[in-house]
């Protein structure tokens, strides 16, 4: 299985907001008296753990992966061999492939007709990029 474009959706380093934001805030507690070592360390894993949460996710609902067989974009896949073409023109009313309404916030739509003639859009960061890597499978 060879990888032709890849999205992980989200790197883990958000997580490691939490550590950061408990030790700003016991250094700021630090100059009004005594530091409470265990009310930061319990939010700094209570937040890693609502982030980690997050990141997990994106990395689920966000992610886009194309290989030689499939397209996965968040849950849904779609056989590479259903594609058709690659459109150029991004139509106004078509599917969003991955489960969503409109394509996720700061994605591009990359409309792709299927051999049932059915057109549907694809998204990524890049748009550009999948579209090229898709046109050199079909």
């Amino acid at each position: 299985m060879t990888v032709r474009y890849a999205e992980p959706g989200s790197s883990f380093w958000p997580v490691l907001w939490a550590p950061a934001f408990a030790l700003v805030g016991a250094a700021v507690e630090a100059f009004s008296g005594a530091v409470h070592v265990l009310g930061w360390i319990l939010a700094a894993l209570v937040l890693a753990g609502i982030w980690a949460l997050w990141v997990l996710a994106r990395r689920r609902l966000r992610s886009v992966l194309l290989t030689d067989d499939t397209l996965r974009l968040g849950e849904e896949e779609l056989p590479v061999s259903d594609i058709a073409a690659v459109e150029d023109d991004e139509p106004d009313a078509a599917r969003v492939l991955g489960g969503g309404w409109t394509t996720p916030k700061g994605t591009g739509a990359v409309p792709l007709r299927l051999h049932d003639g059915t057109l549907v859009l694809a998204w990524a960061r890049r748009p550009d990029a999948l579209a090229t890597a898709l046109r050199t499978l079909l």
